[in-house]
């Protein structure tokens, strides 16, 4: 079974553009994703993505202190 962070990854790599990232490269776990270039719209979008694929209900307001992917990983092993 993938970890938290390769289905992180292939989220990340079907939905998101980031700036100075390669899709199938691993993420900066510690660069926020609003501050890598992803437009809002494309936020929520992803965290809604985030809710289905993980089975979770992360609220908007916690979400969007979650915008980096060790802090988004560690909340959803926690689930």
């Amino acid at each position: 079974m993938a970890t938290t962070e390769e289905r992180l990854r292939k989220l990340v790599d079907d939905n998101l553009e980031i700036e100075g990232r390669t899709p199938g490269t691993p993420l900066n776990e510690g660069r926020n994703i609003a501050d890598a270039g992803v437009p809002s719209p494309d936020i929520v979008a992803f965290w809604k993505l985030v809710n289905e694929e993980f089975g979770v209900d992360i609220s908007a307001e916690q979400f969007s202190e979650l915008l980096t992917p060790s802090d988004l990983i560690a909340h959803l092993d926690s689930a």
